[in-house]
């Protein structure tokens, strides 16, 4: 259910679940997402290993159960024997999920993993979510970005509702990737709310690699980086908070 006609959504590179402190610890990263309390919820760098010994070993899993979620899981490779990528958790009803193979060449496999989520505001409809994490690669990320703006992607006419791109871009510099992007959909300016472009690290950021981009229809009344004691040693990366007002509402 949403709060007064108000979607929250959160971008967070849980970076496999291991902190500054170098130990892999699920429950500290769902820790930090229930002080959250959102609608929306895309992480990347997730793993998540079938083990009868271990609940945290499957990461996805784990999180979504701790928060009361659904998981759905964009697999982009094998790590440690399981399933390596990105993942949206939620409360709301999915009514598509797809994974977009989005690797260029023999650079390290990368996906973009889109979650259509009906709202329960009248007349809200469906919000797609793509969770994206580009490569390192200056080339890499512009073939990225001409994939992710297509209409196998983004412009896919398919798509009936507002979208909402978020995730870990890489993309420090504005490049190609964001230049399209930019033109594509809104680009939440972190100096407007933040005072600041950089986001990583989390500690003393001086790099601007999480992104969130959005349809017109939506309008971004704040944006956040989670900043408390437990984030600021849970990953490498903050969450980045966007609340969005519902048009209507």
């Amino acid at each position: 259910m949403l709060k007064d006609g108000r979607l929250r959504v959160v971008t967070y590179n849980v970076h496999k679940c291991v902190g500054l402190d170098r130990r892999e610890r699920p429950a500290r990263i769902a820790a930090v997402l229930r002080e959250l309390d959102a609608d929306l919820i895309a992480l990347q760098e997730v793993v998540s290993v079938e083990s009868d010994s271990s609940r945290e070993a499957h990461q996805a899993r784990f999180i979504a159960e701790e928060l009361g979620c659904r998981f759905h899981l964009g697999e982009n490779r094998k790590h440690r024997g399981g399933a390596y990528g990105n993942v949206v958790l939620t409360r709301l009803p999915v009514t598509h999920c797809h994974n977009y193979d989005i690797t260029w060449k023999h650079q390290e496999p990368r996906g973009a993993l889109r979650v259509d989520v009906q709202l329960d505001e009248p007349g809200a409809g469906v919000v797609h979510l793509f969770n994206i994490h580009l490569g390192t690669a200056f080339v890499e990320r512009r073939h990225q970005g001409r994939k992710l703006c297509s209409e196998s992607v983004l412009r896919d006419p398919k798509l009936t509702g507002p979208r909402v791109a978020v995730g870990d871009f890489n993309e420090w510099t504005h490049g190609l990737a964001s230049r399209l992007l930019s033109q594509e959909l809104r680009s939440a300016d972190l100096r407007q709310h933040l005072r600041t472009r950089r986001t990583y690290p989390g500690a003393l950021p001086f790099l601007h690699l999480d992104h969130v981009y959005y349809d017109h229809s939506l309008e971004l009344e704040r944006l956040t980086l989670h900043r408390s004691r437990l984030s600021l040693v849970a990953s490498d990366h903050l969450p980045l908070v966007a609340d969005f007002k519902l048009s209507g509402q």
